[in-house]
């Protein structure tokens, strides 16, 4: 459970107590990292809280189990009295005290216990799944805010252009130097701009609304994030498919759990078998009756008591305890193919997530060539139309260029983001890869 523990470790109790950050209505004040965010947010959601009560039931199971290992003691009382010939007789009282100990059952009550311990471990990679679903999707929405208002932020720099471009046309058209077209042409395009403003400030006020529905917020509260640092995701990180699988194997809970799962039927099913074997225990009793001597033999005694040992042994049950036999060796036969079917799912995740997140540093390094060719076209074009060597056409063709030129290289940035946190996933190891960022913050903090 060594995975469990790890995950454990991103429960908030380094940035607020448990009871603060369930009990909050609002958000913390300030600007949030990512990683505060993760553990507000883990703190608060009930997934990752019903998963890791999932947890703690199998564990308890799994404690229950070792009540076999111990003698089993039951005590009883008992108070009556006699009904007879029309009369009503005296009261009588009893109590008793019995006691037992399995000696030898062929392994039963150990397969029990390894095949609940088996359940436990898979119930607890169930847990680091969930979290890291559950922190995949807050990366996910955050990403996407800091990519939302990055493209708000584009577009209030290109409608300053357009209205740079709207006031020269402007002017050179109360000169004399160009037609009133220009002027028009400018106005729409100012127009547009301010259309894709708002769509912009429409769609970071969705995103910002997504993140704090994960973190269990009001859609409407507001939230301040950090962006992410700009040298991320060089080619120098990289890792083949083969050493990415390879820490799969070690540290991906769904690979994991299917393990666990499959360890958990083969000990059923030896226990199933082990069901039809005999088993010795130990026994003893004692026994009090406080009864008058004359409702029973003459030689009645108040206490007794026996010890002894006792061999128990199915022999016929209608077929039960066959058919049960069959039933857990079928359910090893299908837990060891889910096994083998999620070692082929995980593999064909991971060499998915690391092709997405190979595509994405090349396409963020082409989105960067293709921003500052288009930035400096806008700048040629625009001092061009000013000197009367360009048209308003061109220009507008220039700053349409730009605004797609941002909005892809904005898009890139966080995509590789994401990417990297897809591949991060694909081998079940999120958290690491969030305490190198964090190491790395600090680093340049300091």
């Amino acid at each position: 459970m060594k995975k469990i523990a790890l995950l454990a470790c991103v429960m908030p109790f380094s940035a607020w107590a448990a009871n603060d950050c369930l009990n909050r209505q609002t958000v913390p004040d300030g600007p949030m990292s990512l990683q505060e965010v993760i553990e507000l947010g883990l703190c608060r959601n009930p997934t990752t809280t019903s998963a890791y009560l999932a947890a703690e039931s199998a564990r308890f199971a799994k404690n229950a189990g070792y009540a076999n290992y111990l003698p089993s003691v039951n005590a009883g009382a008992s108070a009556g009295i006699d009904y007879r010939n029309k009369e009503w007789g005296d009261w009588n009282y009893g109590a008793s005290l019995s006691a037992s100990y399995l000696i030898f059952d062929f392994g039963k009550r150990l397969a029990d216990l390894n095949a609940l311990a088996a359940t436990w471990r898979a119930t607890g990679f169930d847990y680091d799944e969930s979290v890291q679903n559950y922190v995949y999707g807050v990366i996910g929405a955050y990403y996407a805010l800091l990519n939302a208002d990055a493209d708000v932020t584009s577009a209030e720099k290109l409608r300053e252009v357009a209205q740079s471009a709207r006031d020269m046309a402007q002017k050179k058209y109360k000169a004399g130097s160009v037609a009133k077209a220009d002027v028009l042409k400018a106005d729409t395009t100012l127009a547009s701009r301010d259309v894709a403003l708002e769509r912009a400030k429409n769609n970071r006020e969705i995103a910002k609304g997504t993140l704090l529905s994960k973190l269990s917020f009001p859609a409407d509260q507001n939230i301040e994030i950090m962006d992410m640092p700009s040298d991320f995701g060089r080619s120098t990180e990289n890792k083949s498919v083969d050493e990415l699988i390879e820490a799969a194997r070690k540290s991906r809970p769904d690979l994991l759990r299917a393990t666990a799962n499959k360890d958990a039927a083969w000990h059923r099913r030896n226990s199933a078998f082990l069901k039809n074997l005999p088993s010795i225990s130990a026994t003893g009793s004692i026994n009090w009756n406080d009864t008058e001597w004359n409702s029973f033999a003459n030689d009645s005694y108040k206490v007794t008591g026996s010890v002894g040992i006792r061999a128990s042994m199915p022999i016929f049950a209608g077929f039960a305890n066959y058919y049960g036999v069959r039933s857990a060796e079928a359910n090893y036969d299908r837990a060891k193919e889910s096994e083998r079917a999620a070692a082929d799912n995980a593999v064909l995740d991971i060499f998915t997530a690391y092709q997405n997140y190979k595509t994405a540093q090349k396409v963020l390094s082409q989105t960067e060539t293709l921003l500052k060719s288009a930035t400096e076209s806008e700048k040629v074009t625009a001092g061009m139309y000013k000197v009367g060597r360009a048209t308003m056409l061109d220009w507008q063709t220039a700053q349409s260029e730009l605004v797609d030129a941002q909005k892809q290289h904005n898009a890139a940035k966080y995509d590789l983001f994401t990417s990297r946190a897809s591949v991060a996933l694909a081998i079940g190891d999120i958290k690491a890869e969030l305490d190198k960022e964090r190491e790395k913050n600090n680093e340049k903090q300091d």
